[in-house]
């Protein structure tokens, strides 16, 4: 833990946030758009500073035209900025019993916001303008195995706010465990599903709410009508986009058997296109594995793949002392691979052949419930099937991830892959508590 954070500054940060909560709920839709808008500044400010820390953190290239991350942050506060007073808006309701009803959204409190290392801007202020624009006062803890971006994002939050409204403590686990003990009315958390049972537990002794956005092995099923082309380009890009490390990549593919080798075919064209000049790996167009831990893992995975018999259909090359990984593409991986029983979260892609759509729907039913699930295909019979006979967080369908990307849209999961929701409106709901308000009878003028 940070020598420079004790449990008495948390405790110390929490109790001025408590004492604060009231001001910041009642506060009105121009004052929060205001603090909004101080962090959009200071976010474009920091523009370089934060591509910085991605490249230094990840390897994850410097995008010319900007960054990917702050693109979304500025997307999402801009649309609350935009809505805000209607969100905010008492909605009334048709009673059946009150002479008449609303609900009114209010702040749920005091809120603790935990982020994640692969997308460690996104996974932060996201999640943190709902939380502002609901009305609460938030705690920040940034995720120590990103931790240059940490510092730019725990930089740009004091900058912008005072202490009571939005803190931030950096550090590692000890100092999460400290937050984990204070009696938040809500708790935010992107991560794996196993420190996702730690927050859901540590909620429990307080009673408070949690929004866990987790993961899983979110399939994607191709049929015999699809017409690759550019959904393969789509899905590519998810597959390996920060070096696969994605909550939302597809983690293995499941495809007709008669159209599996013209599948493979197109993928590994999409890879050579991508991240090979003359049959050589370029790994500075792509991100590296995070740390040596996530590389053993990933390694152990393609690994024990090999020694059960999988083939290695394309790429298979490793780099330890560069914590690199070629896109790789696997065929005949047996069922009991730990590549096809655990949430992959890098650049290893099973494929999967099957006969008729009720074996790929059995495969995925027997799986557990995947944050999304993607689709390729011409045939809206078998589109319909495929959603009706599944459950996952969402559904994207000939592309990569518009269900995400689309901020009209609820985001979360289901089951092991999460719950609770957000971005837009959804974001604000779920941050915030619906209070219902009913009138026995008319007032008396």
């Amino acid at each position: 833990m940070s020598t420079s954070i004790s449990k008495e500054d948390i405790q110390r940060v929490f109790a001025a946030q408590q004492a604060n909560s009231w001001a910041v709920r009642k506060s009105t839709a121009d004052t929060r758009k205001a603090r909004l808008l101080r962090l959009r500044e200071a976010i474009v400010a920091h523009g370089d500073a934060i591509q910085t820390a991605l490249f230094e953190d990840i390897g994850r290239p410097v995008d010319d035209n900007g960054s990917f991350e702050t693109f979304g942050i500025l997307a999402a506060i801009d649309q609350a900025v935009e809505n805000l007073e209607e969100w905010m808006a008492p909605v009334p309701v048709n009673a059946t019993v009150a002479a008449s009803a609303y609900v009114r959204y209010e702040a749920k409190g005091v809120v603790l916001l935990f982020s994640a290392w692969n997308f460690p801007f996104t996974l932060l202020f996201e999640p943190l303008v709902p939380i502002i624009a609901a009305g609460n006062t938030v705690i920040v803890k940034p995720n120590e195995v990103s931790p240059a971006s940490g510092r730019v994002a725990a930089a740009i939050l004091r900058e912008v706010f005072a202490e009571n409204e939005v803190a931030v403590f950096e550090g590692d686990v000890e100092v999460a465990d400290l937050l984990l003990e204070l009696p938040f009315d809500h708790i935010f958390l992107t991560g794996s599903r196993r420190v996702g049972r730690t927050v859901m537990a540590a909620a429990a002794k307080h009673l408070a709410s949690v929004t866990l956005e987790l993961g899983g092995k979110s399939p994607l099923i191709v049929d015999e009508t699809s017409n690759f082309g550019d959904a393969i380009q789509q899905m590519g890009i998810g597959k390996s986009f920060n070096g696969g490390q994605v909550c939302i990549s597809p983690d293995y593919v499941l495809v007709p058997n008669a159209r599996r080798d013209e599948f493979v075919a197109q993928f590994s064209d999409f890879y050579r296109q991508m991240f090979y000049v003359d049959g050589v790996y370029q790994p500075a167009r792509s991100s590296r594995i995070i740390n040596e831990r996530g590389f053993q893992r990933l390694q152990g995975y393609l690994t024990d793949a090999k020694a059960r018999g999988a083939k290695v259909a394309f790429g298979g090359g490793t780099d330890a002392s560069k914590l690199l990984i070629e896109p790789t593409i696997l065929l005949d991986v047996p069922p009991d691979a730990d590549v096809l029983q655990n949430e992959i979260f890098g650049p290893l892609l099973p494929v999967i052949g099957y006969d008729d759509a009720e074996a790929a729907i059995a495969h995925v039913q027997a799986s557990t419930k995947p944050l999304a699930l993607f689709l390729i295909s011409n045939n809206e019979a078998f589109i319909t099937r495929v959603i009706e006979n599944t459950s996952s967080g969402g559904v994207s369908i000939n592309g990569w991830a518009p269900h995400y990307m689309d901020k009209a849209l609820p985001f979360g999961g289901v089951g092991e892959s999460g719950m609770g929701h957000y971005h837009g409106e959804y974001g604000f709901r779920e941050l915030s508590h619906a209070r219902a308000v009913a009138y026995a009878r008319p007032l008396q003028g």
